[in-house]
């Protein structure tokens, strides 16, 4: 069982029921998945870039990413529908969790000039989201092999019922969250 999902089940969920003065344990705010997403661009209709994109996303997450397609055309854009558009990856239980773990410990602190993470991130379903930049933060990714930085998306679904909750269960996770941003 990963170390992060003892801790919660141990400590974090109670202290939460203190700090948002709830009676039931399963009102308790938890994270339920996770989503990394890469918008790829042009590079999408590339087989190439993507398999490489695909591979490095597959050693960030631990599972394989599915490729997204486009819903509609928008001439505007240059899409096309059915076209690729970039991946994407959702993790749950143990590999969330592990994720989890990789992001705050390793990932975050590498990123250069890192100030925290913004609070506003939250929307109106009481989820997270927020971008990295540089996709190479993350150890597993064998910088030499990457032929361009690319971005990632990283939205953190939770059962929150409000954004107070969001905000506690992300710091009680040790989020470095930056709240002289807001």
């Amino acid at each position: 069982m990963p170390r992060l999902k003892t801790t919660y089940d141990k400590e974090i969920a109670v202290k939460l029921m203190s700090k948002l003065s709830l009676k039931n344990k399963h009102e308790v705010p938890k994270i339920e998945k996770i989503i990394l997403n890469m918008g790829l661009g042009e590079d999408a209709s590339d087989g190439k870039k993507l398999k490489s994109c695909a591979d490095d996303m597959a050693l960030i997450a631990g599972q394989k990413p599915i490729i997204t397609k486009f819903k509609k055309s928008i001439s505007n854009f240059k899409t096309r529908k059915g076209s690729n558009a970039g991946i994407k990856v959702t993790l749950r239980s143990q590999k969330m969790y592990e994720f989890i773990d990789r992001l705050i410990n390793i990932a975050l602190p590498r990123i250069k000039d890192f100030r925290g993470l913004s609070s506003k991130g939250i929307d109106s379903s009481n989820n997270y989201s927020f971008g990295i930049k540089e996709h190479i933060v993350f150890p597993e990714v064998n910088f030499d092999k990457v032929d361009k930085i690319r971005g990632l998306d990283v939205t953190i679904v939770t059962s929150s019922q409000n954004k107070m909750g969001t905000l506690e269960l992300l710091k009680e996770f040790n989020f470095p969250l930056n709240d002289k941003k807001n």
